[in-house]
């Protein structure tokens, strides 16, 4: 669990770690302590739910079982720090607290279902330190102490990315055979806005093609990390199903697998970063549009290309990048024709096809990339004031038609998905509609 203070919160700051083997053998094995945790208490909970009983599953109550149970269930215990088998009774906890939440009703979004017991193979090794000696290395800055396992080397600065805040957890895991330790540290208390960017409004038309197009005419390209990868990632993964389940051999080649996977996220990320970090620092008002991500993954020529795009990592991204630098973020509502739209004289087609790669406005004569000209559309968007629409539309400005019983619209959205929390555009006063 994240701490937070009164006046600030918190961030976190990954970097990768470069254990020796001996240290890596430790890093296993405080993850497999982790599992055997999470296993152990899992176990206990449904024995006692197959009994009829109302077994207590919070952290705090499993944490008494596991110390008064854990010199029977796992007399090795005392290899590894008890750091790691707290957090495998945490996220049980977690999960299990999830699980009654949805039953009950009291969790939105899709139902949860009961905790699974935890492979070695399928899941991923991870544990955390909150208590205890962990932390940075005085005066080493490329290292980590984690207690019991002692000094780990980084890939890069720890001590100049932390800042000086104060570490309040690690968490420590691996990914495509490498390790990696993320540091909760403390925000200090909310300080000035900053000054925004100064080089104005910027509307932004996310694609498959080029990854964004910006309305001064900029261009980013798209990576498509995945599809660059599909030849060997085929490969690899057929020879490794052709391989006996258990031996050596495929043990080498899953990792082999894993690494492609990972340099393919790596690839993702690190263009995501790049271009959110530019615009958050070069724009002061920054307009997206509100993509329906979930409709357009249902389409099976499209689905593999929108995963790899990763419109809503970049959106996430552009949010709490935004905070940091001053920018606003301001999302376009999803019923906004900003494609069909011309942005010369306003016109509206009624059709336009993916394959049309150029607008041709009828109107005016306007001839324009059709990625360029919804971007211009996406800076010119203003949210719609409330009381401005008639009483004969509904709230997203469609026709309302009784459909059934509960009088439901029947217009299905083009650009909508389910909206919710801070990604949701709100209609009212222009302020409430942007992400500060």
């Amino acid at each position: 669990m994240r701490k937070r203070n009164a006046a600030g919160g918190c961030t976190a700051v990954r970097v990768a770690l470069d254990p020796t083997p001996r240290q890596a053998g430790l890093l296993r094995s405080h993850a497999g302590g982790a599992r055997a945790a999470y296993n152990a208490g899992l176990a206990h909970v449904r024995e006692l739910l197959d009994a009829g009983g109302r077994p207590e599953w919070g952290m705090y109550a499993l944490r008494r079982w596991w110390n008064g149970a854990k010199d029977s269930i796992a007399p090795w215990w005392a290899e590894n720090s008890k750091e790691c088998y707290s957090y495998g009774l945490e996220c049980l906890a977690g999960a299990l607290k999830n699980w009654s939440d949805s039953r009950h009703g009291r969790r939105k979004g899709r139902r949860v279902g009961f905790p699974r017991f935890k492979s070695r193979r399928a899941s991923r090794p991870a544990f955390a330190y909150t208590t205890g000696s962990f932390g940075l290395v005085p005066g080493d800055p490329r290292a980590v102490r984690l207690p019991r396992i002692g000094r780990v080397h980084c890939m890069e600065d720890v001590t100049a990315r932390v800042g000086g805040r104060r570490v309040l957890r690690m968490t420590v895991s691996e990914r495509s055979g490498r390790w990696y330790a993320s540091l909760t540290v403390e925000e200090p208390p909310a300080k000035p806005a900053p000054a925004p960017p100064k080089r104005g409004t910027v509307g932004v038309d996310l694609g498959i093609k080029t990854l964004a197009t910006l309305s001064d005419g900029t261009v980013v390209g798209n990576p498509k990390p995945l599809g660059h990868a599909m030849r060997r990632l085929k490969k690899a993964q057929r020879r490794l199903g052709r391989m006996t389940k258990g031996s050596g051999r495929r043990e080498r080649q899953r990792r082999r697998v894993a690494r492609l996977h990972g340099r393919v996220a790596d690839v993702r990320r690190d263009a995501m970063h790049k271009l959110t970090a530019r615009l958050a620092a070069s724009y002061s008002e920054i307009h997206i549009e509100d993509l329906n991500v979930r409709g357009m993954m249902a389409n099976h020529r499209l689905a593999m290309a929108v995963a790899d795009a990763g419109f809503h990592e970049l959106r996430r991204q552009l949010g709490y990048k935004c905070r940091r630098t001053g920018a606003r973020l301001v999302i376009a509502d999803r019923w906004y024709p900003s494609s069909k739209r011309c942005s010369n004289c306003g016109s509206v087609k009624a059709k336009l096809t993916l394959s049309e790669r150029v607008y041709h406005c009828e109107s005016c004569g306007l001839t324009i990339d059709r990625d360029l000209n919804a971007a211009v559309n996406l800076r010119d968007w203003n949210p719609p004031v409330a009381g401005s629409a008639p009483e004969t539309l509904n709230a997203r400005g469609g026709d309302v038609r009784r459909a059934d019983a509960k009088r439901r619209a029947t217009r299905t959205p083009v650009k909508r998905e389910p909206s919710g929390g801070e990604s949701r555009v709100r209609l009212g006063a222009a302020p409430g509609n942007r992400d500060m």
